[in-house]
């Protein structure tokens, strides 16, 4: 199984997406400073994830969720979430 997750920074507002095969260690390493790619936008909160069979379906669906589309697609799904 792997996971296409959707982090929120609370220190700038912004989401950043990724795939994994283990989500909780992966958060845990986000969480820590470990990934260079947010260690500077912490303190993150894993706000949504997929859950995909096959690393294709993953990557695809991660790319597609960095596109406008997809950003619109998530603020549509969590809507309740932006709003409060």
């Amino acid at each position: 199984m792997l996971y296409v997750y959707v982090l929120r920074s609370q220190k700038d507002k912004k989401l950043y997406v990724g795939f994994t095969k283990n989500l909780k260690l992966r958060f845990e390493q986000h969480c820590k400073g470990l990934c260079e790619s947010t260690k500077n936008r912490r303190p993150l909160i894993l706000i949504y994830y997929e859950a995909c069979l096959e690393q294709q379906d993953a990557t695809h669906r991660e790319k597609y969720l960095k596109t406008t589309y997809g950003g619109r697609y998530l603020k549509s799904r969590l809507k309740s979430y932006f709003t409060g």
